[in-house]
C-alpha cells in the first residue's frame, strides 16, 4: 500500500514561516506531480501548489510570492515553506501524490491525512 505523511504543522504567529514535509512510502515505482491543498472551517478544499516530476510549479494566486513548493525525487518528499503567514493562511494542509506502482501501471491520486497549520497571535 501507499502512505502519505505530513509533518511541520503548528502554531505560528502572523508574519512567521513554517515548513511542510510530506514523505510517500510503499508500493512506489514513481511519482508524478505532487502538491500541496488546504482547508479552511466552512470553506471547500483549494489548491495552494503544485510541482510536476520535473520541478514545474504551479501556486494559487493567494500564496505566489510567500509560498515555495519543492520535492526530493529520491526520497519521495514534497516540501511546502511558508512565509509572511497571515491568519487567512489558517487551515489543515494536505498533500497529494500521482503514483504509478509499476512501469506500466497509470497513475493514482493518494492523500495525506493533513497537518494544522494556525496562524495567530
Amino acid at each position: 500500500q501507499v502512505q502519505l505523511v505530513e509533518s511541520g504543522g503548528g502554531l505560528v504567529q502572523p508574519g512567521g514561516s513554517l515548513r511542510l514535509s510530506c514523505v510517500a512510502s510503499g508500493s512506489i515505482y514513481s511519482i508524478a506531480g505532487m502538491g500541496w491543498h488546504r482547508q479552511a472551517p466552512g470553506k471547500e478544499r483549494e489548491m495552494v501548489a503544485i510541482i510536476s516530476r520535473g520541478g514545474s510549479e504551479h501556486y494559487a494566486d493567494s500564496v505566489k510570492g510567500r509560498f515555495t513548493i519543492s520535492r526530493d525525487n529520491a526520497e519521495n518528499t514534497v516540501y511546502l515553506q511558508m512565509n509572511r503567514l497571515t491568519p487567512e493562511d489558517t487551515a489543515v494542509y494536505s498533500c497529494n501524490a500521482v503514483i504509478l506502482k509499476s512501469w506500466s501501471s497509470r497513475g493514482i491520486d493518494y492523500w495525506g491525512q493533513g497537518t494544522q497549520v494556525t496562524v495567530s497571535s
